[in-house]
């Protein structure tokens, strides 16, 4: 990689709590043997190549693994949490959250909708129905024109999946991009976005450690386009309270 493709890449930090891969699940460890970390590392390598620079962090590395300098070098953040959202420091927590109000964005997958960044990011319960029966999951776009949308099957098929399903506790979203259908008769709003200050929010359902919906080609197409569109298009800035709209720490 020359000196320009460098400067044009997107700095992408994937970020896992780790907890089911190193307790000795050994479901997960045999779906995941480099972790859900790893699968979302690698699918986004394969896609962006150049045009991204990949790190990883863990939640059990100093300071949850974001100390500020890696969220002063990060355009997107990926965040996958499951039994571990208590865990995360409220320090680490304001450190993200500002990072996004100043132009990163970040990627919510699967059960981190329970997170304290995305219940922060949302100033709601982010409560939802669920039922983990390994039930077949439809994955439609209702935003054809959308980035994340582009070049994604509608639908996508996952034979086997946790269940989320409405009422989904959530704010009315910039935009709903999917919307999933399960084998069970529920529908969720799957795929959803919003803006938070200078920054993009996109949350992603589709993923849970007991399936290898991770190692699917068309949910790394979606991660990937995701990382496009939420990489911030100019340098991030801080924004002062009375230059947010609805005050720093707003949702």
């Amino acid at each position: 990689m020359n000196a320009n493709e460098a400067a044009r890449s997107v700095r992408v930090t994937v970020w896992n709590e780790n907890i089911h891969e190193t307790r000795g699940d050994e479901l997960v460890a045999r779906i995941y043997p480099d972790g859900i970390h790893g699968a979302i590392a690698g699918g986004l390598t394969d896609l962006l190549g150049a045009d991204a620079d990949i790190r990883v962090a863990l939640m059990s590395q100093p300071e949850n693994g974001l100390p500020q300098y890696v969220v002063d070098e990060t355009d997107v953040l990926l965040w996958w949490g499951h039994i571990g959202h208590d865990q995360v420091s409220d320090e680490v927590v304001d450190r993200v959250q500002a990072a996004v109000h100043a132009g990163m964005g970040i990627l919510v997958l699967h059960s981190g909708h329970f997170s304290k960044i995305f219940k922060r990011l949302m100033g709601s319960s982010c409560s939802l129905k669920w039922r983990n029966d390994g039930e077949r999951e439809l994955v439609w776009t209702v935003a054809p024109t959308h980035p994340i949308a582009e070049g994604v099957p509608s639908p996508i098929l996952i034979p086997e999946q946790e269940m989320y399903g409405e009422y989904f506790d959530i704010p009315t979203p910039d935009e709903t991009v999917f919307l999933s259908t399960f084998a069970g008769g529920e529908v969720f709003r799957s795929g959803v976005t919003y803006t938070r200050g200078l920054g993009k929010v996109f949350y992603f359902s589709p993923g849970d450690q007991d399936f290898p919906v991770y190692h699917h080609a068309d949910i790394h197409r979606v991660l990937a386009n995701a990382v496009r569109w939420a990489a911030p298009v100019a340098p991030r800035r801080q924004l002062t309270a009375d230059q947010h709209p609805l005050g720093w720490f707003a949702a």
